[in-house]
C-alpha cells in the first residue's frame, strides 16, 4: 500500500553518510533522527519530497543532510 512504511526498513547507508557530514557527532545525529522519527510517526509531514519506499529514519536523515533540521548552539548561562 502506498503511504505505509515498512516496519523493518533499514537505514540507507548513503543517507547516514550524507547526514554525518552535516552532524559529525554520532550521538547527536542518533538523537536527532530518533526525535524526528517520533515526530513523523505522530503525523508530522516530511520536509522533503519523500519516496513512499523510504523509511521514517531515511526521511529524517535526508532532512538533516539537506539542512532542513539543525542543532541549536548551546549558550552557557551567565554567571
Amino acid at each position: 500500500m502506498p503511504g505505509l512504511r515498512h516496519p523493518n526498513h533499514f537505514m540507507n547507508a548513503q543517507f547516514v553518510e550524507d547526514a554525518s557530514k552535516v552532524i559529525p557527532e554520532p550521538q547527536v545525529l542518533i538523537n536527532m533522527v530518533s526525535r524526528r522519527v517520533r515526530q513523523l510517526s505522530a503525523g508530522s509531514r516530511p520536509m522533503i519530497d519523500a519516496d513512499f519506499r523510504m523509511g521514517l529514519a531515511d526521511i529524517a536523515l535526508v532532512e538533516i543532510a539537506k539542512g532542513k533540521l539543525g542543532v541549536a548552539p548551546v549558550v552557557p548561562p551567565l554567571a
